[in-house]
């Protein structure tokens, strides 16, 4: 699929490589004059591996929350969420 491609390799170059893609689905933009559509994914990110591997840390998993065009280009990502593996329940990020 050309989204999760897509959102793989934006992640991989910017960010770091996902942990997992968990959901991606068709996304309507109603908060402009025209309705925009496209594509909105949510993808697990493995935060400070390294870091956290040298100092026996439990690694912390970032949710992010992604837009896509309707060609899957990224246009919008954000952290939503920040959270430990270990943890059931996530942190909000700041």
């Amino acid at each position: 699929m050309k989204v999760m491609d897509e959102v793989n390799q934006f992640f991989t170059e910017n960010i770091a490589p996902p942990h997992k893609i968990i959901s991606v689905r068709k996304h309507k933009e109603e908060d402009r004059e025209e309705k925009q559509e496209g594509w909105k994914a949510m993808v697990e990110v493995i935060e400070e591996k390294e870091y956290m591997k040298k100092y026996a840390n439990d690694q912390m998993i970032g949710l992010y929350e992604v837009f896509l065009d309707k060609d899957a280009e990224i246009t919008g990502f954000s952290r939503i969420s920040l959270r430990y593996r270990s943890d059931l329940e996530e942190q909000q990020s700041s």
